[in-house]
């Protein structure tokens, strides 16, 4: 099963390498990602899937919210269909 997770990050050096480095060092695949830019922000949102079923992503979505120059993620983490 993959999730969505939407994230709002600072447009700093490294900001992305960060949170993709965290996803995956965490034990989840990068299924795909949507990105658009708003000036000092990147809104992102990341289609991931657990490696095995012991991970968590509600764990996982309060890493990523104490990550540097992460200002919001979304409250929203959407199950989609199986993958």
């Amino acid at each position: 099963m993959s999730n969505t997770i939407h994230v709002q990050i600072d447009r700093a050096d490294g900001s992305l390498q960060r949170l993709i480095g965290l996803v995956e060092r965490r034990g989840f695949h990068i299924d795909g990602i949507n990105m658009a830019d708003e000036g000092a922000f990147r809104r992102i949102a990341l289609t991931i899937r657990g490696r095995d079923a012991g991970r968590c992503i509600e764990n996982l979505g309060r890493q990523i919210d104490r990550l540097f120059g992460v200002r919001r993620i979304g409250n929203d983490i959407i199950q989609s269909e199986a993958a």
